[in-house]
Parts: structure tokens; C-alpha cells; sequence
């Protein structure tokens, strides 16, 4: 079935019929020819209210969810929303995953609707904004390391994000430009040095020795692209070989079917069978290769209808313990994460065409929303920080400034 056919139905269609035809939709490109089943619709259906939210629902659930976002800010003084995972260094959070986890939180806050009238939203802001500064001080945010498994990385890249979108929005807190421009500079760079050797890309579990040559990671690589592509947008210095080789590496874990190998040194023939535990990899993926002018809107399109055909794969894992659970080896960090990808791979699709497929993604994450109004993937307190930011930016996508492109030139 086609997929423009696909969207007209879905406009009258029930929502079990249309996850069905969505399940159908992903088979077919992805070249399996099985019949959909009953309990294959009822697999893909949407959980929650039979209608999606309102404009008002969406604002009143992001207002609480900023409410929440600044109650959760810790630290003395009150200055981090650190990420929680099971890894730790020295039994502690890693100050890659407390300046990441930051980054994506006050990203949010920024971003939001009424932030420049918010005097309790632009001091955690401040802090923020203070923590991520010192964070290119800490001896394990170092870019000369021995590499093998470590977090620094998503330091580097979400620390990055949230300063370039301080600059952007013209709020870098007053009396800190330089502070914050020296800090970025340093995050940008330490992206770039700690690059791949010879394979191109990031990946936060490489081989040990930083010299040493290691797959790439879909899920790294996109989000280091995208900082990457705004800095040069700001006019910051990007080089354009790290981007280049970057994207090369990006399209070596990308198979014919559209699926995203979990890591490619060499071209990959990942089966697609294993596209239900892609799917946050190939909307974050395919997004910043179309931005770079290497992919295309049907290659888009592909990816987020095999999201929302197999997004239950990402809720069974969903707030459950371990990390690449089979049968798909979805881990349950993929969950908001891959959500605020796809909402955000949707802006690519024609003007006509993202309506529905908004609709769609806004009822399926108030569906997953806790009785408190916070989103949380894991089993871990902090992770509610994560999972209530990329919600909040998630159902605002539309409005967000379309993010920078990539040139060559």
C-alpha cells in the first residue's frame, strides 16, 4: 500500500485498522511479504484516549511538565537534571550523563513558550548554563583518553547543543557571553578530536586506545551531526572533513531495506528483520542525512512509518530493567529519544502529509504519560528528566526553527 493511500485512510479509519495498515506499510518496504495479523493490529495500536489532545491538552501538559522539570533540578547549588543509566565511573553518575541530561533539560526550558517572562525558568537556566561551562574543567571530560566505553561524548554533544541554542534564541545569560563562547568552542572541538579513526562518526562504545578504529554508532553520530551543522550555521568553526567522513559512516550502517545497523565499520546486511529494534535509529539517521543532502523524503517517510508501525517494540522495553534485551536488543533509553526523532523527522515530510502523522505521535505520548504528567523510560527516578524534556520538545516540533542544513560550501 502506498503511503500517501496509507495516510488518506487514516483519516477515517479506527485506530486499530490504521496500525494494522501501518504494520503492512513497514513489511512492504521492508521486504517482508508475512499477512498482517489480528494480533498484529492489536500489537501496534495505540495505548490511551481514543482521540488525540487538543492544543489546550498540549500547553497545559507542557506547563506542568515545566513545573516538574524545575522542581527536579539538583545539585547545591540547584544547577543539574543529570541523565541516570546504569553505567557509572566510580559508582557515581558520569559527568558526561550529568552535563548531557543538563543540556537536554535546559534545551527544553529554553525552548518552551514563555520563557522570556519566566524569572524562575531563566535562573535554572543561569545555573545550567553555569554547570555546563565548568564542565570543560572535569578531568574525565578530557578528549584525550583511552576511549573504550565512556559517556564524555554525550557531554560533548548535548552540552554543545544547549549553548548553540542560547545563542540562537539570544538568551546566553547576561554577564556570561565569553564564559559561554569559550565553553563552546571547547565542546565543538572535543566533538571533532574525538571522532573515529579512518571509519568516521561517534560512538560512546568503541575499542579501546583512541587511535584505534571502531564501528560507528546511528545513534551517536546523528545528534554530534546536527550540533555540528548548527555551529556552522552560527558561524562557528566546523570541519568539514570530520562532517564529511561523518556521514560516510552514517550511510555504511544504512542497508537497502532502510534499517540502521546498531554499528557499522564496514557496509552492513542487517537483516530486516531486526528494523522493530531500529527505529529510533533510522528517523534520527535518515533526518540528518536529508539535511546534508543525502537522503530524500520517501527514504524519510519509510523510517517514521516503521516507527509508528513498530513503536511497541520500544514500549515493551520500556521501563525495564537490563539494557539489549532480545528479541530486537531494544534498550529502554531508544524510547523518547526515538519519539522526539521521529517527531522531529516528520517536519521533512510535505507541508499536506505531517498533520496526520502528528496527530498520530501526539496521541501515542500522551498514552505513555505517567498519572503525575511526566514521561519517564526507565527505572531509574532521574531518568524522568529525560524522558519529561524530550516529550515537552517532542510535541512542539512544529513550531520549533527548522534545524540547520549541512553544505560543503
Amino acid at each position: 500500500m502506498k503511503s500517501a493511500a496509507l495516510r488518506r485512510i487514516a483519516t477515517f479509519t479506527s485506530v486499530a485498522c490504521v496500525a494494522a495498515l501501518c504494520v503492512l506499510h513497514a513489511r512492504a518496504v521492508a521486504g517482508d511479504s508475512e499477512p498482517v495479523t489480528a494480533r498484529d493490529a492489536a500489537a501496534a495500536a495505540p495505548l490511551g484516549p481514543p482521540v488525540p489532545p487538543d492544543a489546550a491538552a498540549i500547553e497545559s501538559a507542557v506547563q506542568k511538565g515545566i513545573a516538574f522539570l524545575l522542581s527536579a533540578q539538583e545539585g547545591t547549588p540547584k544547577a543539574q537534571w543529570p541523565y541516570e543509566g546504569v553505567y557509572r565511573v566510580g559508582g557515581e553518575i558520569p559527568v558526561g550523563y550529568r552535563i548531557g541530561g543538563t543540556g537536554i533539560v535546559g534545551e527544553c526550558l529554553v525552548r518552551t513558550p514563555g520563557y522570556s517572562s519566566d524569572a524562575a525558568r531563566q535562573e535554572a537556566v543561569r545555573n545550567a548554563c553555569t554547570f555546563i561551562c565548568a564542565g570543560i574543567r572535569e578531568p574525565l571530560m578530557n578528549p584525550v583518553y583511552e576511549a573504550g566505553y565512556d559517556v564524555r561524548g554525550w557531554g560533548y554533544c548535548y552540552g554543545a547543543r544547549f549553548l548553540l541554542v542560547l545563542r540562537a534564541a539570544k538568551v546566553v545569560p547576561a554577564g556570561m557571553e565569553t564564559e559561554t563562547d569559550a565553553a563552546l568552542r571547547w565542546y565543538l572541538d572535543a566533538i571533532q578530536k574525538t571522532e573515529i579513526p579512518e571509519v568516521g562518526g561517534w560512538n560512546y562504545a568503541r575499542q579501546p586506545g583512541i587511535e584505534t578504529p571502531s564501528p560507528a554508532s546511528p545513534f551517536m553520530t546523528p545528534p554530534c551531526l546536527q550540533v555540528l551543522f548548527e555551529a556552522k550555521a552560527q558561524g562557528l568553526p566546523v570541519d568539514g572533513a570530520v562532517v564529511t567522513r561523518a556521514l560516510d559512516a552514517l550511510q555504511r550502517c544504512r542497508t537497502e531495506d532502510g534499517n540502521f545497523a546498531y554499528s557499522a565499520q564496514r557496509q552492513t546486511r542487517e537483516p530486516a528483520r531486526s528494523i522493530p529494534g531500529a527505529i529510533g535509529r533510522m528517523v534520527c539517521s535518515e533526518s540528518v542525512l536529508m539535511r546534508a543532502g543525502r537522503s530524500d523524503v520517501a527514504s524519510v517517510r519509510r523510517a517514521v512509518d516503521a516507527f509508528l508501525a513498530n513503536w511497541r517494540q520500544l514500549e515493551i522495553r520500556r521501563k525495564k530493567s537490563g539494557t539489549h534485551v532480545g528479541p530486537y536488543g531494544v534498550a529502554p533509553y531508544y524510547f523518547f529519544f526515538g519519539f522526539y526523532n521521529a517527531c522531529d523527522a516528520v517536519e521533512l515530510l510535505p507541508a499536506a502529509e505531517r498533520p496526520e502523522y502528528r496527530r498520530q505521535f501526539e496521541q501515542l505520548l500522551f498514552a505513555v504519560r505517567d498519572q503525575d504528567g511526566t514521561w519517564d523510560d526507565r527505572v531509574f527516578p532521574r531518568t524522568r528528566n529525560f524522558g519529561t524534556a524530550m516529550t515537552l520538545m517532542a510535541l512542539q516540533c512544529p513550531q520549533f526553527p527548522a534545524p540547520a542544513q549541512w553544505s560543503s560550501k
